[in-house]
């Protein structure tokens, strides 16, 4: 008497939802490691992402007041002003008082400062075109439509 291997279950077909879930995992990886890489080239070893991020906003934006970067960069008075002293005291950014309301004090970048700016894009989009090198025109061209949707994402 030959006995026949059990019929193995179907395996289940995953929902849209799991999918989905799955895709934003890994969508989520891969720009934090992708983030991290080029975080990691940069002008001064010693900035940190938040320091840098201020010098950015200031050379993109243009003065701010220390409310409004506060504001922009999502932190307290107090915690940017510790950043805002210590950017200061190296000579990255500089304070003067408001032309018209002399109440308000504004902060702007340094030409030390934009220099630091400056160098860790340049390193930065340097890092990045060595890596796009190596990808067929096919990868580079889905990579610069996933760019267009990120930032389309970003911008919801």
């Amino acid at each position: 008497m030959s006995t026949s291997p059990p019929a193995s279950a179907p395996m289940p077909t995953p929902t849209p939802a799991v999918d989905l879930a799955h895709e934003a995992t890994d969508l989520r990886m891969a720009t934090f490691r992708l983030a991290r890489r080029l975080r990691a080239q940069r002008a001064i070893d010693s900035m940190s992402d938040g320091q840098f991020a201020v010098l950015a906003n200031l050379h993109v934006h243009g003065p701010h007041t220390l409310g409004e970067l506060a504001d922009r960069e999502r932190v307290s008075a107090p915690s940017m002003n510790r950043t805002v002293n210590f950017l200061e005291e190296l000579g990255y950014l500089t304070r003067t008082p408001d032309g018209i309301d002399r109440r308000k004090v504004n902060i702007a970048l340094s030409d030390e400062g934009r220099s630091v700016v400056v160098e860790t894009t340049r390193r930065r989009d340097s890092w990045l075109e060595h890596a796009l090198e190596d990808l067929t025109p096919a990868e580079r061209a889905t990579l610069a439509a996933a760019a267009a949707i990120m930032r389309g994402m970003a911008d919801r």
